[in-house]
């Protein structure tokens, strides 16, 4: 492909993640109140979130693996059309039976790391970290324009019109994909092993286990793990911590949320690119875990909203950071070939921390309280930067 095809194709992707994150957040201002309507508690919610969290753990890899094996627009196809079932299931959800059964088309919902699968084929290596990083600018569009837009269309016209909406919202996307997607992004094609029973290979373990195998990776991958439990498992709370340790209202806590979107687009789209093109992706990592480990500290002792306020900047700077430059080095420390499945484990640790999350997140906040997250989250950041600062940056290269 030319360049100037090239950076059409990464726009076009660019606009459909954002149009995904917006019907992804619109779904926020339905599920809790449609489940609370249904007679659910805080115990049968968290059962529904771990639900989630596991069906797209389960769907993760293996959707990263369909991606390499059957192409970018095959994997981003399947992706936008689970989310039209997903939300005609939801529009029609009028017990707690089918607010589960409208959970299981997640398991193929992945267009977040679909979208990173055409971005880092299509960019430059050296360039792969702000192109990757503008993918959470359109997160943080997408977040502001979900929430305002599930809120307003649900208290207007109800949830069942909302839902409605995004499944007409993900059939454009669908569009915009057939149409704008090439079906193949990548520049070298699959080796001749790899291309034998290639249907079969999807769900192949051993073809998505063997990554680890590839120098850096496994470090990498579980830094990426330990690092981000602990703040995963603080986003999984905040709608409990926002509801009863700060007293915020619905409408607060959009104003909070759009505030996270537009944080999150200022660093993604202006910070991250300066930063990755000045200096080396280990010194950015261990910046990140550093800050990480102090944000958790300032949490622990914070009293009030206005003080969570001030934490969020450099809350969401580590975090962006963290995840921009793990997923590069993690997608740079593989072939070509491989950045799907790569991208697919990626999602699959965000999967894993909404699975654990809840549970965990539960006993420590009704055992020790909210200062309990904060604690943990700069002790353990504190032993990863130690770990990383004694053993240094990556010790093996890049596979080219």
């Amino acid at each position: 492909m030319e360049p100037a095809a090239k950076q059409k194709v990464i726009y076009i992707t660019y606009l459909i993640a954002a149009l995904d994150i917006t019907w992804l957040f619109l779904q926020f201002s339905i599920t809790p109140y449609l489940a609370r309507r249904l007679g659910f508690d805080t115990i049968w919610f968290g059962y529904l979130q771990t639900t989630v969290g596991v069906i797209q753990l389960l769907g993760g890899p293996i959707y990263g693996r369909f991606a390499d094996v059957f192409g970018a627009r095959a994997a981003l196809s399947v992706s936008c059309l689970a989310s039209v079932v997903y939300f005609l299931l939801l529009a029609v959800a009028d017990n707690t039976f089918m607010l589960f059964v409208h959970k299981l088309p997640a398991v193929f919902m992945h267009a977040l790391p679909g979208a990173q699968m055409v971005v880092a084929d299509l960019s430059e290596s050296e360039k792969r970290a702000d192109a990757l990083g503008k993918l959470g600018l359109c997160f943080g569009i997408g977040m502001i324009a979900g929430s305002s837009l599930g809120g307003t269309l649900s208290t207007r016209f109800g949830e069942k019109f909302a839902a409605s909406f995004a499944a007409v919202g993900s059939f454009v996307s669908l569009l915009l994909v057939l149409n704008f997607i090439p079906k193949q992004t990548k520049i070298q094609t699959m080796p001749e092993s790899n291309k034998k029973g290639s249907s079969n290979s999807v769900f192949n373990l051993g073809e998505i286990t063997r990554l680890m195998k590839f120098p850096g990776v496994a470090k990498t991958f579980t830094v990426k793990i330990i690092s981000g439990l602990p703040a995963g498992i603080f986003q999984v709370m905040f709608s409990i911590i926002a509801i009863n340790f700060f007293q915020l209202k619905a409408e607060q806590n959009g104003y909070l949320m759009a505030y996270f979107g537009v944080v999150q687009m200022v660093i993604q789209g202006a910070v991250i690119g300066r930063l990755t093109s000045r200096f080396s992706e280990s010194s950015l990592l261990l910046l990140s875990v550093g800050i990480s480990s102090l944000v958790g500290l300032a949490q622990a002792v914070m009293t009030n909203v206005f003080h969570f306020c001030l934490i969020v900047i450099p809350m969401m700077f580590s975090l962006s950071v963290f995840n921009v430059i793990t997923d590069t080095m993690l997608t740079k420390s593989v072939s070509p070939s491989d950045t799907g499945t790569m991208l697919g484990l990626c999602a699959s640790v965000q999967s894993l921390l909404r699975t654990v999350g809840p549970t965990i997140g539960g006993f420590l906040y009704e055992t020790y309280g909210v200062p309990s997250f904060g604690y943990i989250q700069w002790i353990i950041n504190a032993a990863v930067f130690s770990f990383l600062l004694t053993t240094g940056g990556r010790s093996q290269p890049n596979r080219p």
